[in-house]
């Protein structure tokens, strides 16, 4: 019987560039520019720049760039990390909307690093990156919601697009990218209480891009690993408490889940929270809320009874997990963008007070199936006076449901790319560089660009 992971790679071996749509191409090119713009913002951060520090100090051949920064080049493995580290520290890179696994993050920076070490070209980037896209989220599916009540956090998923994406660059076979997949199984890493609580959350995106990588290039040299480690009894899915095993390969090509799944944030934070901050600044302007005259504001969304309660956060990871800073914030300011993760919106007297006014309902209607369905929810705000104003939504703007557009993506880009020091033609040349990318030869234009500031 064929195993999970040789069945996994003959599809991805099979399939051919042109049998990839255009617009999964184009959503990719979407999840590298978010992916740029949140390492420009998280560069600077302790968290990233500990671990560029590190990286650097156990450096070996300089094959890859790293972001936003004057130094050396770092070989593969370790450019993926690094850059992964500093965008998903800003918490404002993308997201999966079945179980927020942080894929295009991880695709984006193992195949830039790979492909600008082998001088592979843009297009080749870009279709690894939705075939790693692909498989990482067929294995996540069938982890949802499971590996969150075992306690595993996304990276236990996002590993397998590095190792897939590095795997279709390096153009290995059929039978070295299944030994690729299975030694990623036996790599994943990420404890979900850790990432919610702490920079351990860039941490784990840092690991599952070199982690991937590295299982890639040594499937390249021979090394092997148990076939069905995937499904077999004590494997990893039945570790993670997967079910649906069956899914993970059917109907392959039917649709593509960068296209379907993938969301890019267009406000900072956890993405379960967009659609409900969403909701609340929808309700406080169709009321023209005067927030200082607010009595009530309650949270409907049966995937957020347990997560998210926290409030008054005073830095970025404690703001980034808590939907009541975020609809607070939404009902004061009627927006909810990158200046609400600074000491001053932590501090804001309004935004303070609203966040004690904020409750759960306790009898929100449930999903309609196992996932938690695109994380929307309904925000209610009773004033005073009696009035109360309601609104739904069902999932956050810059999501594959209500799809993605350039402009939002552009917006967040030349908002946050600048952020690094990086000139402003630099910024928008990368960035017409990114639109062009399936048309260059090489990735070095691009990484010069954004590699020093």
């Amino acid at each position: 019987m064929t195993s999970i992971a040789a069945e996994l790679a003959r599809l991805v071996t099979a399939t051919a560039g042109e049998d990839l749509p255009p617009l999964a191409l184009e959503r990719a090119k979407m999840s590298l520019a978010s992916t740029v713009a949140s390492a420009a913002m998280g560069a600077s951060i302790p968290s990233a720049r500990a671990i560029r520090e590190m990286a650097l100090e156990r450096s070996g051949a300089p094959q890859a760039s790293v972001w936003f920064s004057q130094e050396k080049k770092l070989d593969v493995a370790g450019a993926a990390q690094v850059n992964a580290v500093a965008s998903d520290a800003a918490a404002s890179d993308d997201s999966d909307l079945r179980s927020i696994a942080h894929i295009g993050t991880i695709v984006s920076t193992a195949s830039v690093a790979l492909a600008e070490h082998l001088g592979r070209g843009g297009r080749d980037v870009l279709e690894a990156m939705v075939l790693g896209y692909e498989v990482a989220g067929r294995i996540d599916e069938a982890l949802t919601p499971g590996r969150m009540k075992r306690g595993f956090h996304g990276s236990v998923s996002t590993i397998f697009g590095a190792a897939v994406a590095a795997g279709r660059l390096l153009g290995l076979d059929q039978a070295r990218l299944a030994h690729a997949i299975a030694l990623t199984a036996s790599s994943a890493c990420g404890m979900a209480i850790a990432a919610d609580t702490s920079c351990a959350r860039e941490y784990h995106a840092g690991l599952a891009a070199q982690l991937g990588v590295q299982a890639a290039l040594a499937a390249q040299r021979g090394f092997t690993s148990e076939a069905a480690v995937l499904e077999a009894p004590r494997g990893f899915f039945q570790a993670m408490n997967g079910q649906a095993l069956e899914e993970v390969t059917r109907d392959w090509g039917a649709s593509w889940d960068i296209a379907t799944d993938m969301a890019i944030k267009l406000m900072p934070g956890a993405h379960p929270f967009h659609a409900i901050a969403e909701a609340a600044i929808e309700a406080a302007s169709a009321g023209d809320v005067d927030p200082r005259q607010v009595e009530q504001i309650v949270i409907s969304a049966i995937q957020l009874r347990d997560w998210g309660a926290a409030r008054h956060p005073h830095d970025l990871v404690s703001a980034a997990h808590s939907v009541i800073y975020f609809v607070a914030a939404g009902v004061a300011d009627r927006r909810f963008g990158w200046e609400h993760m600074t000491e001053r919106k932590f501090d804001d007297p309004l935004i303070a007070a609203l966040q004690e006014r904020v409750v759960f309902d306790a009898d929100p209607k449930p999903l309609p199936d196992r996932f938690p369905h695109r994380h929307g929810g309904t925000v209610s705000i009773r004033m005073r006076s009696g009035e109360v104003f309601t609104h739904t939504c069902k999932a956050p703007r810059g999501s594959g449901p209500r799809g993605v557009e350039w402009a939002d993506v552009d917006a967040k880009y030349r908002s946050l790319v600048p952020r690094s020091g990086l000139a402003a033609s630099r910024v928008e040349a990368s960035l017409d560089l990114i639109h062009d990318l399936e048309r260059r030869a090489t990735l070095s234009e691009l990484t010069a660009l954004i590699a020093a500031v």
